[in-house]
Protein backbone atom coordinates (compact mmCIF):
# COMPACT_ATOMS: atom_id res chain seq x y z
CA UNK A 1 0.00 0.00 0.00
CA UNK A 2 1.32 3.44 -0.92
CA UNK A 3 1.30 6.18 1.69
CA UNK A 4 1.96 9.89 1.70
CA UNK A 5 5.51 11.10 2.29
CA UNK A 6 6.15 12.40 5.79
CA UNK A 7 9.31 14.42 6.12
CA UNK A 8 8.56 18.01 7.05
CA UNK A 9 5.18 19.42 8.04
CA UNK A 10 3.40 21.82 5.71
CA UNK A 11 3.72 24.56 8.31
CA UNK A 12 7.49 24.43 8.32
CA UNK A 13 9.33 27.01 6.25
CA UNK A 14 12.68 25.90 4.90
CA UNK A 15 15.70 27.87 6.04
CA UNK A 16 18.59 28.94 3.81
CA UNK A 17 20.60 25.86 4.77
CA UNK A 18 19.89 22.15 4.88
CA UNK A 19 19.00 20.89 8.32
CA UNK A 20 20.50 17.76 9.83
CA UNK A 21 17.03 16.20 9.62
CA UNK A 22 16.83 16.87 5.87
CA UNK A 23 20.35 15.55 5.26
CA UNK A 24 19.78 12.37 7.25
CA UNK A 25 16.44 11.75 5.57
CA UNK A 26 18.02 12.13 2.13
CA UNK A 27 20.95 9.84 2.90
CA UNK A 28 18.64 7.11 4.17
CA UNK A 29 15.83 7.41 1.64
CA UNK A 30 17.41 8.94 -1.48
CA UNK A 31 15.09 11.95 -1.51
CA UNK A 32 13.82 14.75 0.70
CA UNK A 33 11.07 17.35 0.39
CA UNK A 34 12.14 20.90 1.21
CA UNK A 35 8.92 22.69 2.08
CA UNK A 36 8.28 26.31 1.07
CA UNK A 37 11.73 26.66 -0.47
CA UNK A 38 10.63 29.01 -3.26
CA UNK A 39 8.47 32.09 -2.79
CA UNK A 40 5.08 32.25 -4.48
CA UNK A 41 5.96 35.30 -6.59
CA UNK A 42 8.92 33.43 -8.09
CA UNK A 43 6.72 30.45 -8.90
CA UNK A 44 4.11 32.75 -10.43
CA UNK A 45 6.71 34.38 -12.66
CA UNK A 46 7.91 30.97 -13.81
CA UNK A 47 4.33 29.95 -14.53
CA UNK A 48 3.76 33.07 -16.63
CA UNK A 49 6.79 32.20 -18.76
CA UNK A 50 5.80 28.55 -19.08
CA UNK A 51 2.18 29.18 -20.01
CA UNK A 52 3.20 31.72 -22.63
CA UNK A 53 5.78 29.36 -24.14
CA UNK A 54 3.28 26.48 -24.21
CA UNK A 55 0.61 28.66 -25.81
CA UNK A 56 2.98 29.86 -28.53
CA UNK A 57 4.75 26.48 -28.79
CA UNK A 58 8.16 28.00 -28.25
CA UNK A 59 10.76 25.36 -29.07
CA UNK A 60 12.42 23.18 -28.00
CA UNK A 61 9.80 20.93 -26.47
CA UNK A 62 8.67 17.30 -26.42
CA UNK A 63 5.21 16.02 -27.32
CA UNK A 64 3.42 13.35 -25.29
CA UNK A 65 2.98 11.39 -28.51
CA UNK A 66 6.75 11.18 -28.95
CA UNK A 67 7.39 9.09 -25.83
CA UNK A 68 4.80 6.35 -26.48
CA UNK A 69 4.13 5.91 -22.76
CA UNK A 70 0.83 4.42 -21.53
CA UNK A 71 -1.96 6.97 -21.91
CA UNK A 72 -0.15 9.13 -24.46
CA UNK A 73 -1.67 9.76 -27.90
CA UNK A 74 -0.46 7.19 -30.41
CA UNK A 75 0.87 9.77 -32.85
CA UNK A 76 1.06 13.52 -33.36
CA UNK A 77 -1.79 13.16 -35.83
CA UNK A 78 -4.03 11.53 -33.19
CA UNK A 79 -6.45 13.41 -30.96
CA UNK A 80 -4.31 15.24 -28.39
CA UNK A 81 -1.18 14.31 -30.32
CA UNK A 82 0.16 17.87 -30.19
CA UNK A 83 0.03 17.97 -26.39
CA UNK A 84 3.36 19.21 -24.99
CA UNK A 85 4.93 16.97 -22.36
CA UNK A 86 7.90 19.13 -21.44
CA UNK A 87 9.55 22.41 -22.34
CA UNK A 88 13.26 21.84 -22.83
CA UNK A 89 16.14 24.24 -22.06
CA UNK A 90 14.23 25.93 -19.25
CA UNK A 91 17.33 27.79 -18.06
CA UNK A 92 17.44 29.86 -21.25
CA UNK A 93 13.74 30.72 -21.31
CA UNK A 94 13.85 33.51 -18.72
CA UNK A 95 16.28 34.89 -16.10
CA UNK A 96 13.92 33.75 -13.34
CA UNK A 97 15.17 30.19 -13.80
CA UNK A 98 18.85 31.20 -13.63
CA UNK A 99 18.16 33.29 -10.56
CA UNK A 100 16.61 30.32 -8.81
CA UNK A 101 19.45 27.99 -9.79
CA UNK A 102 21.91 30.37 -8.15
CA UNK A 103 19.81 31.05 -5.02
CA UNK A 104 21.31 30.31 -1.61
CA UNK A 105 18.53 28.06 -0.22
CA UNK A 106 18.91 25.68 -3.16
CA UNK A 107 22.70 25.80 -3.53
CA UNK A 108 23.39 25.37 0.17
CA UNK A 109 21.36 22.18 0.26
CA UNK A 110 23.03 20.84 -2.85
CA UNK A 111 26.47 21.66 -1.43
CA UNK A 112 25.62 19.62 1.64
CA UNK A 113 24.82 16.64 -0.57
CA UNK A 114 27.39 17.01 -3.36
CA UNK A 115 30.23 19.26 -2.16
CA UNK A 116 31.23 22.93 -2.50
CA UNK A 117 31.63 23.23 -6.28
CA UNK A 118 28.46 22.45 -8.21
CA UNK A 119 27.66 22.10 -11.90
CA UNK A 120 24.23 22.03 -13.54
CA UNK A 121 24.38 19.95 -16.77
CA UNK A 122 22.09 21.80 -19.14
CA UNK A 123 21.40 18.72 -21.22
CA UNK A 124 19.91 16.75 -18.31
CA UNK A 125 16.43 17.73 -17.21
CA UNK A 126 16.76 21.56 -17.45
CA UNK A 127 13.08 21.48 -18.32
CA UNK A 128 9.56 22.24 -17.23
CA UNK A 129 7.27 19.22 -17.07
CA UNK A 130 3.77 20.08 -18.30
CA UNK A 131 1.34 17.32 -17.37
CA UNK A 132 -1.89 18.14 -19.15
CA UNK A 133 -5.35 16.68 -18.41
CA UNK A 134 -6.79 14.04 -20.77
CA UNK A 135 -3.66 13.43 -22.88
CA UNK A 136 -0.88 13.00 -20.32
CA UNK A 137 0.84 9.66 -19.80
CA UNK A 138 2.15 7.24 -17.18
CA UNK A 139 5.90 7.18 -16.56
CA UNK A 140 7.14 3.75 -15.48
CA UNK A 141 9.52 2.99 -12.63
CA UNK A 142 13.08 4.00 -13.44
CA UNK A 143 16.33 5.50 -12.17
CA UNK A 144 17.38 8.74 -13.84
CA UNK A 145 20.91 7.42 -14.29
CA UNK A 146 19.50 5.44 -17.24
CA UNK A 147 19.78 8.64 -19.28
CA UNK A 148 23.24 9.75 -18.18
CA UNK A 149 26.93 8.87 -18.34
CA UNK A 150 29.20 10.38 -15.68
CA UNK A 151 32.24 9.11 -13.83
CA UNK A 152 29.99 8.19 -10.89
CA UNK A 153 26.26 8.03 -10.19
CA UNK A 154 26.19 10.71 -7.49
CA UNK A 155 23.87 13.27 -9.09
CA UNK A 156 20.92 15.03 -7.50
CA UNK A 157 17.83 16.44 -9.20
CA UNK A 158 15.69 19.29 -7.90
CA UNK A 159 11.96 19.10 -8.72
CA UNK A 160 10.22 22.42 -8.04
CA UNK A 161 6.43 22.21 -7.75
CA UNK A 162 4.92 25.23 -9.50
CA UNK A 163 1.50 24.20 -8.20
CA UNK A 164 -0.11 21.48 -6.13
CA UNK A 165 1.15 17.94 -6.80
CA UNK A 166 -0.87 14.99 -5.54
CA UNK A 167 -1.95 11.48 -6.40
CA UNK A 168 -4.81 12.67 -8.62
CA UNK A 169 -2.74 14.90 -10.91
CA UNK A 170 0.22 12.56 -11.27
CA UNK A 171 2.74 13.46 -8.59
CA UNK A 172 5.93 11.45 -8.37
CA UNK A 173 6.13 8.21 -6.43
CA UNK A 174 9.43 7.04 -4.97
CA UNK A 175 10.83 3.86 -3.45
CA UNK A 176 12.69 4.92 -0.28
CA UNK A 177 16.23 3.63 0.00
CA UNK A 178 16.36 2.35 -3.58
CA UNK A 179 19.42 4.52 -4.27
CA UNK A 180 21.42 2.21 -1.99
CA UNK A 181 20.14 -1.07 -3.47
CA UNK A 182 21.83 -3.38 -5.98
CA UNK A 183 19.70 -4.81 -8.76
CA UNK A 184 20.13 -7.57 -11.32
CA UNK A 185 19.87 -6.78 -15.02
CA UNK A 186 16.69 -8.87 -15.40
CA UNK A 187 14.87 -6.55 -12.99
CA UNK A 188 14.84 -3.94 -15.78
CA UNK A 189 13.41 -4.20 -19.28
CA UNK A 190 15.26 -3.33 -22.49
CA UNK A 191 14.40 0.37 -22.06
CA UNK A 192 15.81 0.22 -18.49
CA UNK A 193 12.44 0.58 -16.84
CA UNK A 194 12.01 -1.32 -13.57
CA UNK A 195 9.79 -4.30 -14.39
CA UNK A 196 6.46 -4.40 -12.56
CA UNK A 197 6.04 -8.12 -13.35
CA UNK A 198 9.22 -9.16 -11.51
CA UNK A 199 8.48 -10.70 -8.07
CA UNK A 200 11.36 -8.91 -6.34
CA UNK A 201 10.32 -5.60 -7.88
CA UNK A 202 6.69 -6.05 -6.88
CA UNK A 203 7.71 -6.38 -3.25
CA UNK A 204 9.65 -3.11 -3.43
CA UNK A 205 6.91 -1.23 -5.27
CA UNK A 206 4.52 -2.12 -2.43
CA UNK A 207 6.61 0.22 -0.24
CA UNK A 208 6.47 3.17 -2.66
CA UNK A 209 5.37 6.57 -1.43
CA UNK A 210 3.56 9.44 -3.07
CA UNK A 211 5.48 12.73 -3.10
CA UNK A 212 2.69 15.23 -2.49
CA UNK A 213 3.77 18.87 -2.62
CA UNK A 214 2.42 22.40 -2.69
CA UNK A 215 3.60 25.33 -4.77
CA UNK A 216 7.16 26.28 -3.80
CA UNK A 217 8.09 22.88 -2.36
CA UNK A 218 11.21 21.25 -3.80
CA UNK A 219 11.94 17.55 -4.01
CA UNK A 220 15.64 16.66 -4.05
CA UNK A 221 16.27 13.09 -5.19
CA UNK A 222 19.28 10.94 -6.07
CA UNK A 223 19.86 9.73 -9.63
CA UNK A 224 19.55 6.11 -8.41
CA UNK A 225 16.25 6.61 -6.58
CA UNK A 226 13.51 4.63 -8.29
CA UNK A 227 10.52 6.79 -9.14
CA UNK A 228 7.42 6.80 -11.33
CA UNK A 229 4.32 8.90 -12.00
CA UNK A 230 0.80 8.39 -13.29
CA UNK A 231 -1.04 10.55 -15.80
CA UNK A 232 -3.03 13.62 -14.72
CA UNK A 233 -6.63 12.70 -13.83
CA UNK A 234 -7.74 16.24 -12.96
CA UNK A 235 -8.92 19.09 -15.19
CA UNK A 236 -5.95 21.34 -14.38
CA UNK A 237 -2.44 21.22 -15.88
CA UNK A 238 0.40 20.34 -13.49
CA UNK A 239 3.72 22.18 -13.93
CA UNK A 240 7.13 21.45 -12.40
CA UNK A 241 10.62 22.81 -13.10
CA UNK A 242 13.34 20.14 -12.98
CA UNK A 243 17.14 20.49 -12.97
CA UNK A 244 20.02 18.12 -12.23
CA UNK A 245 23.31 18.80 -10.45
CA UNK A 246 26.71 17.18 -10.05
CA UNK A 247 29.96 17.85 -8.26
CA UNK A 248 32.70 19.44 -10.37
CA UNK A 249 34.88 16.33 -10.16
CA UNK A 250 32.07 14.06 -11.41
CA UNK A 251 32.85 14.58 -15.07
CA UNK A 252 30.76 13.38 -18.03
CA UNK A 253 32.17 10.43 -19.96
CA UNK A 254 33.70 11.63 -23.26
CA UNK A 255 31.76 10.73 -26.38
CA UNK A 256 28.42 10.38 -24.60
CA UNK A 257 25.33 12.58 -24.73
CA UNK A 258 26.22 13.79 -21.24
CA UNK A 259 29.41 15.32 -22.63
CA UNK A 260 27.74 16.88 -25.67
CA UNK A 261 25.82 19.70 -24.01
CA UNK A 262 26.72 22.87 -22.17
CA UNK A 263 26.84 23.16 -18.39
CA UNK A 264 26.35 25.88 -15.84
CA UNK A 265 29.18 26.30 -13.30
CA UNK A 266 27.47 27.46 -10.14
CA UNK A 267 29.00 29.97 -7.71
CA UNK A 268 31.01 28.86 -4.70
CA UNK A 269 29.73 30.03 -1.35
Amino acid sequence: MEVTVECMSDSQVSTSTMTAEERDFFEENGYVICRNLVESDVCSLMLDVVKTDVEHKREPFEYEADVHYPGAPEARSSQGGMTIRRLKLAHSRDPVFHNWLTSAPLLNRLRTLLGPQLVCPLGHHNCVMTKEPRFSSDTGWHQDIRYWAFSNTNLVSAWLALGTENEKNGCLRVIPGSHRMTFQSDQFDQAKFFRTDHPLNQELICHAKFVEMKQGDVLLFHALTLHAASRNYTDQTKYAAVFTFRALQNQPIPGTRSAANGELLLPIE
